[in-house]
């Protein structure tokens, strides 16, 4: 059974859906988004701004801020590498993570190429071909931060954090970060060098497709059957724009609709169409 949500201690509430009224075919529920905000009170504050993100005059750092701060929260892939003569260990955060097929359970991760060259961390995961993706809990978030410092090539990030690297991995020589509640040992699948824009010629990313080889998973965060990790305990954090984290502590528990029982098949379907024209 998992552990309640609802206890002081754990402070994360799953509750219903904003609107529990709402209907097929109602579309917005209206709480937030179609009304003027507070610091804009008038409709144009609710148009909308085309952005050509290749404009001549709009530097592409500016894309970069929009993005993340659109795109939220994001999970992070907090990597723990070590170099292909097993000698330098690196630890970073990645926010242009995700997972995109579970057979095989497959993720990527995109690796930004600074003009003074590659980063540790991508030139151990191309030379080694593996890594440990750790997903980042909120009771080691600031440790997690602390490993985006601008050290000098060649420094490692796990003293900086203060975090304890497991090499009790089965698959690959990388450690894991023995605090993470959930660890995904994964080897490289491929690496697509993504070109630049703003200055054709040059890579600008490199995007890294996994596989997860093995999974590490805390046994109480984890159900009896092993197919689900409980929110409560994993509190993962996700990642905004700037310098902002997101905490996972106020959910939403919507089931998915059934085109039959709930919207009442192709009858159904057809009563709303028409009763929306």
């Amino acid at each position: 059974m998992a552990p309640s949500a609802t206890t002081p201690s754990n402070q994360v509430r799953i509750g219903p859906n904003p609107n529990p009224d709402w209907k097929f075919g109602q579309g917005s529920n209206h709480l937030n988004a179609a009304s003027p905000s507070s610091s804009n009170p008038d409709e144009k504050a609710q148009s909308h701004t085309l952005i050509d993100p290749q404009a001549e005059d709009r530097a592409s750092g500016l894309n970069y801020k929009l993005l993340i701060s659109a795109v939220a929260p994001r999970p992070i892939a907090f990597i723990s590498t070590l170099s292909a003569d097993g000698t330098k260990a690196n630890l970073a955060p990645f926010s242009y993570f995700n997972v995109f097929t579970h057979d095989p359970p497959t993720f990527a991760v995109g690796f930004a190429h600074p003009p003074s060259g590659p980063r540790d961390s991508f030139v151990n995961v191309r030379d080694s071909g593996e890594c440990v993706i750790n997903i980042i809990s909120e009771h080691f978030i600031e440790a997690a931060n602390s490993t985006s410092i601008d050290a000098p090539y060649g420094t490692s990030e796990w003293g900086v954090s203060g975090l304890t690297a497991d090499y009790s991995c089965e698959t690959v020589k990388a450690p894991r970060v023995k605090e993470a509640i959930f660890s995904i040992e994964a080897k490289v699948e491929s690496i697509k060098e993504i070109e630049s824009r703003a200055n054709p010629g040059r890579v600008s990313t490199w995007l890294v497709i996994f596989e997860g080889t093995r999974f590490w998973a805390r046994n109480d965060a984890l159900s009896e059957k092993k197919d689900e990790l409980y929110p409560e305990v994993l509190r993962p954090m996700g990642r905004m724009g700037g310098v902002i984290y997101s905490k996972t502590t106020d959910l939403l528990q919507i089931p998915r609709p059934q085109f039959e029982a709930d919207l009442g098949g192709a009858e159904g379907y057809e009563k709303l169409l028409n009763g929306n024209k």
